[in-house]
């Protein structure tokens, strides 16, 4: 018999749903239906969607939605976009954070200037988190207002030697700031892009095998939080003649970590830390009463076929590992189960509560 590993319900805070504009490569009933299957509970879903959720009408729409629709706890950010600052106030009661795109985007949400840039350091609330795509320089920017303004910054998917080196320059002169790296930046690298093709690209692109030497040298004392940056396209979209980056991950960011584990890369303890106690800490998260993961160790191999989220497919389609999730308790009722996602739409909640 398998060891069974019990974690508490996990949670990833950088999740691409797709909701208003492009349900046709995943919803909430999907990219939740995903998430239990990758045994998260807790996710927080990005604002550059279409229209982008960067005014309080279209971010309370899509809320709604999410509570019709949504099998696990879903939590939305705030987009800052240059024509919307005045909105600012207004959308924080109905966000878990605020999220500023300093480099590559789609849609109207990347802040290339510096009014903008100080309107949010400014006017959102200090209570409540600003998180940023920064990249190579842009995380010196970030760094800088996080001084500035001495207010959290939270930087998303660190993908960079540069990036890690500056961040913990930063960790050590006590500056508040936390970051996350997702498992396609731990597991994959560019020769992967060279095998895969397009099917691996997405942003930021895949490092070098020295920048993800660095993620890992660096998994125990700068990385706060493992997230996936789950951004699912379907493989018609990936195959046209302009293709758009990103790649699914909520049903393989468990158990490409519990192989590490079982690799001695990392500790049990540690990923608990990365995946659960981290990022509710870091984005004052609600605790999940009666909610657990129960994983079987053993040998798996992962299968674009099995998988909930619409899009279909994964870059780690063949992949061994060295876990399987078998249950995800979500307050006391069993939401997953060997492989049957039970959970009902509408059973999440949302954060933060609008009712």
């Amino acid at each position: 018999m398998p060891e069974i590993v019990t974690l508490p319900g996990l949670i990833d805070v950088h999740t691409h749903l797709r909701v208003p504009g492009g349900e046709h490569k995943e919803d909430f009933r999907t990219g939740t239906a995903a998430a239990l299957a990758g045994g998260i509970t807790m996710i927080l879903g990005m604002p550059n969607t279409t229209p982008p959720l960067s005014t309080p009408e279209v971010l309370q729409q899509t809320a709604v939605i999410a509570q019709q629709e949504a099998l696990c706890d879903v939590g939305l950010f705030a987009g800052a976009s240059p024509e919307q600052t005045a909105h600012l106030p207004h959308l924080a009661s109905h966000a878990v954070a605020l999220k500023i795109y300093l480099n590559d985007t789609f849609g109207p949400l990347r802040v290339e200037d510096v009014p903008t840039l100080r309107a949010c350091f400014q006017t959102w609330p200090h209570e409540k988190l600003i998180a940023m795509h920064a990249e190579k320089q842009s995380v010196a920017v970030g760094i800088g207002l996080a001084a500035a303004y001495d207010r959290p910054v939270h930087f998303c998917h660190i993908s960079r030697r540069e990036e890690i080196e500056l961040i913990a320059d930063a960790k050590m002169r006590g500056l508040p700031v936390t970051c996350e790296v997702t498992p396609h930046h731990l597991f994959m690298d560019e020769r992967d892009r060279e095998r895969l093709g397009i099917l691996a690209d997405m942003r930021p692109v895949l490092g070098t095998p020295d920048d993800v030497a660095a993620l890992w040298a660096h998994l125990n004392d700068t990385v706060d939080c493992i997230a996936t940056d789950h951004a699912p396209h379907t493989l018609a979209e990936k195959q046209s003649a302009t293709p758009p980056p990103g790649v699914a991950g909520l049903e393989t960011s468990l158990v490409l970590m519990l192989t590490a584990v079982a690799q001695n890369r990392l500790t049990l303890n540690r990923l608990i830390e990365l995946m659960h106690t981290n990022p509710r800490r870091i984005f004052h998260l609600p605790e999940q009463p009666e909610t657990r993961v129960e994983v079987a160790m053993a040998p798996a191999v992962i299968r674009q076929e099995t998988m909930k989220s619409r899009c279909g497919w994964t870059p780690f389609h063949g992949r061994e590992v060295s876990a399987q999730v078998k249950r995800v308790i979500l307050r006391g009722q069993v939401v997953y189960a060997d492989g049957r996602v039970l959970a009902q739409p509408g059973s999440g909640m949302i954060l933060p509560s609008l009712y």
